[in-house]
C-alpha cells in the first residue's frame, strides 16, 4: 500500500502554522494581563465548555452527518486563531487581553482539544462509527500541534526578541497560506466546491458562531466586564485556528467524504471573518471600543487608540484633569485608566493635544 503524502504534507504545514504564531507570543504581556483574573476566566470558559457545546448542540440538532459533524466538532474544539490579535487591533479592543488569551488557550488546547472532540464525538454519533475513524491519524495531528505549540512558546520565552518574533510570524502566515492553498487541491474525491451544498451545510456550519456571540455578549455584560474586554472575548470565543480541523480531515476521511469535509473549515473561516467583523464594527459604532464611535472609519482602521490613551494619561498634569487632582503613583493612573474605559469622554475630553478620543 503507497504512502499517503497528503497527511504528512498537511501536518508539516499545520506545524509551522502554529509555531510560527506561538514563538509570536510576548511573555511580558503575561504580568499585567494575568491579574486580570475575570476577563481570562470568562474567556476560557466561553473557548472550552461554551462553544464546544455549542458546536455539539447544532450537529445534534440539524442532524449533521458523521462526516461534517465531526470536522465542526474539531473546529469548535480547538484554540483560537491568530488573526483574532489582527481583529482586536485594528478595530482598538483590549489588544493585550487578546494576545494572552491566544496564548492561554493555545497552552490549554493540549488537553482540551483532544478531550471535548473525544467526549462530543462519543455522545453526537456513539462508539461504532466514532471507533471506525482514523483516530491515529488525528492523533499524530494532535502530537504535531502540541511539537508546535510547546516548541513556539519555548523560543518565544528564550530567545523572544521582537526579529526573532516577527521573523517567526511571518512563517506562520507563510505556512497557513500553503495549508489552505494545499488542502483546496489535495482531496481525493475532487476539488473542493462550496456551492450547491444542502442548506444544513451552511447553516450549521454558521451556527456556532452566531450563538457564540451572542452567549458572549450576554456573558461579558453579566460579568461586568470593560466594554473593550467584552469585545475581545467574544472575538477569542468564535475565531477558531481552523488549521487543525483542515489537517484533521486529510488524515481522517478519504475521497467523497475527504472533499465534504475539507468544506468544512473553509466555510467556516469565510463566515468567522464576516461575522466577527460584522461584530466588531457594531461594537465601535455602540462605544464598545477604545476608538471614538463618531471617528472616520479608516482612521479607526490605521490608528491605535490605545496608544493615545496611555499616552494622554502619562503626558497629563494637574491642571489638564478635570477636578484638579495630579497624577503621582502607580494606582492613580489604574483609576484613570479604568474611568477612561467606563467613561472616557470624563477623563480624556479635557486634554486638549487628545480632544479626538472620547
Amino acid at each position: 500500500m503507497a504512502l499517503d503524502y497528503k497527511p504528512i504534507v498537511g501536518n508539516f504545514f499545520l506545524f509551522f502554522l502554529i509555531f510560527g504564531m506561538s514563538a509570536t507570543v510576548d511573555f511580558s504581556h503575561f504580568k499585567d494581563q494575568l491579574k486580570n483574573k475575570k476577563a481570562i476566566a470568562t474567556g476560557l470558559f466561553l473557548q472550552f465548555i461554551v462553544l464546544p457545546f455549542l458546536g455539539f448542540a447544532v450537529v445534534k440538532v440539524i442532524d449533521l452527518g458523521y462526516v461534517m459533524g465531526i470536522t465542526l466538532l474539531i473546529i469548535t474544539s480547538s484554540p483560537g486563531g491568530a488573526y483574532s490579535n489582527w481583529f482586536c487591533s485594528i478595530f482598538n479592543a483590549d489588544l493585550a487581553l487578546s494576545v494572552t488569551m491566544t496564548a492561554i488557550s493555545t497552552i490549554l488546547s493540549i488537553g482540551m482539544l483532544p478531550l471535548n472532540v473525544f467526549v462530543y464525538s462519543q455522545a453526537a454519533f456513539g462508539g461504532d462509527i466514532v471507533d471506525s475513524l482514523d483516530w491515529t491519524s488525528l492523533g499524530i495531528s494532535l502530537i504535531v500541534v502540541v511539537a508546535a505549540i510547546s516548541g513556539g512558546l519555548y523560543i518565544s520565552h528564550s530567545h523572544g526578541t521582537p526579529f526573532v518574533r516577527n521573523m517567526l510570524n511571518k512563517t506562520g502566515n507563510v505556512a497557513g497560506l500553503g495549508l489552505i492553498i494545499f488542502t483546496s487541491l489535495a482531496p481525493e474525491g475532487g476539488k473542493i466546491s462550496l456551492i450547491g451544498r444542502e442548506t444544513k451545510f451552511y447553516f450549521g456550519t454558521s451556527l456556532p458562531i452566531i450563538l457564540g456571540l451572542l452567549c458572549s455578549i450576554v456573558l461579558t455584560m453579566v460579568t461586568n466586564l470593560k466594554r473593550p474586554e467584552r469585545v475581545t472575548v467574544a472575538v477569542e470565543c468564535v475565531y477558531q485556528n481552523t488549521g487543525i480541523a483542515m489537517t484533521s480531515c486529510l488524515a481522517l476521511f478519504s475521497g467523497d467524504d475527504q472533499r465534504d469535509a475539507l468544506g468544512v473549515p473553509f466555510w467556516y473561516t469565510g463566515m468567522q471573518t464576516l461575522f466577527v467583523g460584522i461584530y466588531c464594527l457594531v461594537a465601535w459604532k455602540s462605544g464598545w471600543t477604545k476608538a471614538p464611535a463618531n471617528e472616520n472609519f479608516f482612521k479607526v482602521l490605521l490608528n491605535s487608540y490605545e496608544v493615545v490613551e496611555d499616552d494622554a494619561i502619562s503626558n497629563a498634569s494637574p491642571l489638564d484633569l478635570p477636578n484638579g487632582d495630579s497624577v503621582e503613583n502607580a494606582a492613580d493612573i489604574e483609576n484613570l485608566t479604568n474611568q477612561t474605559t467606563s467613561n472616557p469622554s470624563s477623563i480624556i475630553k479635557p486634554f486638549g493635544q487628545h480632544n479626538n478620543a472620547k
